[in-house]
C-alpha cells in the first residue's frame, strides 16, 4: 500500500522559515513527479510547487516563487518544501502528493496523497 506522511509543519513568525518533509513508501518513488499543495477552510486545494520524478524541473505558484524551494531525495523516497519568509497568508494545511509520468498542476491529476501537516504563521 502507498503511504505518504508529511512533517515538519508548526508555528511561526512571519518572516521565518519552515521546512516541511514528505516521507514515501509504497511505490516506485523515482518515476513520480511529487508536489505540494496547501488547503484552508472553505476554499479549494491550491497548488503550490512540483518537482518532475528525476528532479530536473520544478514549477512553482507565483506567490511562492523565490520564497519557495521544493527538492527530492529519490535514495530517501523523501520530498521537501523549504519555506524562506513565511507570510501570515502562507497558514494552511501543506499536503504532499504524487503522480506517475506527468508534471501537473491540478489535484485532480495526482494520484496519491499524504494526510497533511498544518503551518500556521501568526505573530
Amino acid at each position: 500500500q502507498v503511504h505518504m506522511v508529511e512533517s515538519g509543519g508548526g508555528l511561526v513568525q512571519p518572516g521565518g522559515s519552515l521546512r516541511v518533509s514528505c516521507d514515501v513508501s509504497g511505490l516506485t518513488f523515482s518515476t513520480y513527479t511529487m508536489a505540494w499543495f496547501r488547503q484552508v477552510p472553505g476554499k479549494p486545494r491550491e497548488f503550490v510547487a512540483t518537482i518532475r520524478w528525476d528532479g530536473e524541473y520544478t514549477f512553482y505558484k507565483d506567490s511562492v516563487k523565490g520564497r519557495f524551494t521544493i527538492s527530492r531525495d529519490n535514495a530517501k523516497n523523501t520530498v521537501y518544501l523549504q519555506m524562506n519568509n513565511l507570510k501570515p497568508e502562507d497558514t494552511a494545511v501543506y499536503y504532499c502528493a504524487a503522480a506517475a509520468h506527468i508534471v501537473p498542476t491540478s489535484p485532480s491529476l495526482y494520484e496519491y496523497w499524504g494526510q497533511g501537516t498544518q503551518v500556521t504563521v501568526t505573530t
